[in-house]
């Protein structure tokens, strides 16, 4: 019987034999490679964090002692050692165990989060209950090197010790987020990382500052002396000035090494402590810790081949051709070189591909800056991660009327991510901001054409404007057409008919004509616009519409709430349209994760769904179809 295979709950560990522990650790990699590869998921950041979640579950009692682990692409160990293991071949998939930490999964899992940057400051919330309520538990931290750049982390950093209260934060340092680092901090931790044994040298020289007579003197010059060493041994270690007692460097894949630093970090009670935790990403897997890029994250295996290019593909190359016409033209993204498709325009463009790290605020706030000194910047960022630079698109680009480019992948329902990563929300919170033009393609092809159609608009000092596309393939569109601008608020018409008309924003274009061929079967016609914007809308295609039928559809990947049907109906209203408007998007719920088309299919957004609510609505239009049918 494996060692695995008697770990169901943290206790088990506690069991275990010093050999049977190294066993476990061995076992947990090799099921961690197998079941993951088999589901898709992040594979690298779980692999390099194996010991040190035995670690902590052995010296911690969780649920008991909260452990808050960052973003959960390191957590897949603490997944399979608190009761799901035996559900590991529903990872990410639809009704299946999610690939990040769930509250509602697991009472292990005490906070769930998607984006980076958050352990430190829920970890500060966990600890203030806990001394309000006069509890006695532990509480920790476990954040990754690439979440400490984000924003965020810092302030819970700050914050915690200004209050030195008891928390314990973990530093789980590889040197990578999903690509290598980057940044002061990053450089910082690999001098750490490098510097000379610091613990070594204090405890020798306390031995002999220990002999030093008594009185303030001798305490000052202690105290210069041991800050003297520590700047000299650790060069910038700012923990200490933040109030924390750092305990490390530790090799993370120590067992036991890790074991004893947690012990010593638990029993201190003077203030919060940093654990500095060094890890390999991939480590114990060849492959993963050769290119622990390419296994951050892996798709299943057997996956069918896609029918077109990758939007983000599509994107990139568009990305290199305005690069290769305009000097001023840079790019920017939030340590996302690889997922957004830039990587390879790094070594082409030397000094016009700006990776930031895990700093959305910043990137966004940046790219404004550059706006100012007449450079075009192009900032790809994902949907939901955009999300975090809510503040700066509407206080330092949109107030100003700054021209930057925003480039939004993964809009829409992205999958098997789940609910934290979900670009449900990107029209709604931008279309509300003055001066801000927002775009969708079809396809493909019209990606093309609307990023440079978005440049052509920034470069010309026109004011902000986003392009939002989909997670994965298009459906195969010619691209070589030369590019080439889109008018701006200018939709277009791919079908006439005259019963209602569907109004379709971005990728459920395709869905919506293949609903109006099926509705055409049943003797309705429908028009069908691709609207291509959300904002400008095509006023005048919408009002002459409205002057042929009362009967309207919109269909997006979106919230219906403040969504690009929103935009619609308001239009309407105000000109005081007598139009019947059925709205189809997300309803007022969470999507979790699951493949796209389950998802589509689930809430009517593929072209079955769009024909079926449309009869639904509208069912005197089947019946007249029918009637008309047995006449003939």
């Amino acid at each position: 019987m494996s060692v695995l295979d008697r770990v169901d709950q943290p206790s088990d560990l506690r069991a275990l034999t010093k050999h049977e522990l190294l066993r476990l650790c061995d076992e947990l990699r090799a099921f961690t490679v197998e079941a993951v590869q088999k589901t898709g998921g992040h594979i690298s950041s779980s692999l390099g964090t194996v010991e040190l979640t035995v670690a902590l579950h052995r010296v911690f009692e969780s649920p008991r002692d909260r452990l808050v682990w960052d973003t959960g692409h390191q957590a897949y160990i603490h997944k399979m050692l608190t009761g799901r293991r035996a559900r590991f071949d529903t990872l990410r998939q639809f009704g299946g165990i999610s690939g990040f930490l769930s509250r509602a999964e697991s009472e292990h899992d005490v906070f769930g989060a998607g984006h980076a940057g958050t352990s430190i400051s829920a970890a500060h919330g966990m600890a203030v209950a806990r001394d309000l309520m006069g509890e006695e538990r532990h509480v920790v931290a476990i954040i990754g090197d690439g979440a400490l750049t984000a924003g965020m982390a810092f302030e819970g950093l700050n914050n915690v010790g200004h209050d030195h209260r008891r928390v314990i934060v973990v530093l789980n340092d590889n040197g990578m987020s999903i690509a290598p680092n980057v940044g002061a901090v990053s450089r910082m931790l690999e001098a750490v990382r490098t510097a000379t044994p610091y613990r070594g040298a204090k405890h020798a020289v306390r031995s002999v500052l220990d002999r030093m007579p008594a009185g303030e003197l001798a305490e000052e010059a202690r105290r210069r002396i041991f800050t003297s060493l520590k700047a000299l041994l650790i060069p910038n270690l700012l923990f200490e000035q933040l109030g924390f007692t750092y305990f490390g460097p530790v090799d993370g894949h120590d067992l036991f090494a890790v074991e004893g630093i947690l012990e010593r970090a638990r029993d201190f009670r003077d203030g919060p402590v940093l654990v500095h935790v060094h890890t390999q990403k991939g480590h114990g897997y060849g492959p993963a810790e050769d290119d622990n890029v390419k296994w951050h994250g892996v798709s299943a295996t057997g996956a069918s081949k896609p029918a077109g290019p990758q939007y983000t593909a599509v994107f990139a190359e568009t990305v290199r051709e305005i690069l290769s016409r305009d000097e001023r033209a840079v790019a920017i993204t939030a340590a996302m070189p690889g997922g957004t498709g830039l990587q390879p325009l790094f070594k082409e463009f030397p000094g016009r591909l700006i990776d930031v790290g895990i700093c959305e605020q910043h990137a966004v706030t940046m790219a404004a800056g550059l706006a100012t000194a007449g450079i075009v910047p192009i900032v790809a960022i994902y949907s939901t991660f955009l999300q975090r630079g809510y503040d700066q698109m509407l206080h330092d680009v949109a107030v100003q009327d700054l021209p930057i480019v925003l480039a939004m992948d993964r809009a829409g329902i992205v999958g098997d991510d789940g609910r934290t990563h979900q670009g449900l929300y990107d029209i709604g919170y931008l279309r509300a901001m003055p001066g801000m033009t927002l775009m969708a393609p079809k396809d493909e092809a019209e990606l093309r054409h609307m990023i440079f159609t978005a440049y052509r608009h920034a470069a010309e000092r026109r004011g902000p404007v986003g392009v939002r596309f989909p997670r994965g393939a298009g459906s195969g569109a010619r691209l070589d057409e030369p590019l080439r601008e889109i008018p701006l608020g200018v939709s277009e018409t791919l079908r006439e008919g005259a019963d209602l008309a569907i109004l379709a924003y971005g990728h459920p274009v395709n869905a919506a004509l293949a609903a109006a061929d099926a509705l055409a079967r049943n003797g309705i016609e429908a028009t069908v616009v691709n609207a291509r914007f959300a904002k400008p809308l095509d006023v005048d295609r919408i009002l002459a519409l409205a002057a042929r039928t009362t009967r309207f559809v919109t269909v997006e990947e979106h919230v219906i709430a403040t969504g690009f049907g929103s935009a619609v109906a308001e239009l309407l209203a105000e000109r005081g349209a007598r139009a019947e408007t059925l709205m189809l998007g997300i309803p007022d719920e969470h999507v979790d994760h699951g493949a796209q088309s389950l998802w589509r299919r689930h809430h009517g957004l593929d072209a079955d769904g769009i024909a079926s609510a449309v009869r639904a609505r509208w069912p005197q239009l089947v019946r007249a179809s029918a009637a008309a049918e047995s006449a003939g």
